[in-house]
């Protein structure tokens, strides 16, 4: 298991950027999920690292994954929700993420 670093806590923070745009969502929303503390991203990534000690990149991954689907299963209200789904992307409630954790699956078999 690789351990956590600054490179791969500014790759996560990039990550969940774009995944928060792509899925219409704010730090805020991430925040409720998480139920971290604060809606910043170091405290969002605070809690993220934690669940990188107790299993790694794929409980980050699982997680987040998770997350993705309760947020399919109770849509947001706000506006940028709308306005995304109205641009025609992809329904995949795991968006990209699936990518990710199955990447990180092959990674650890080879």
């Amino acid at each position: 298991m690789t351990g956590w670093s600054q490179e791969l806590e500014d790759d996560l923070g990039a990550l969940i950027k774009d995944w928060l745009k792509q899925q219409g969502r704010t730090q805020a929303d991430l925040r409720r999920s998480l139920r971290a503390t604060s809606t910043r991203m170091p405290a969002l990534l605070d809690i993220l690292q934690r669940d990188h000690n107790l299993g790694g990149m794929q409980r980050v991954a699982a997680r987040l994954c998770a997350i993705e689907a309760e947020w399919a299963d109770h849509p947001s209200t706000s506006d940028s929700v709308e306005t995304f789904a109205a641009t025609g992307h992809s329904d995949d409630p795991f968006g990209q993420l699936d990518l990710l954790l199955q990447e990180i699956r092959d990674g650890r078999a080879s």
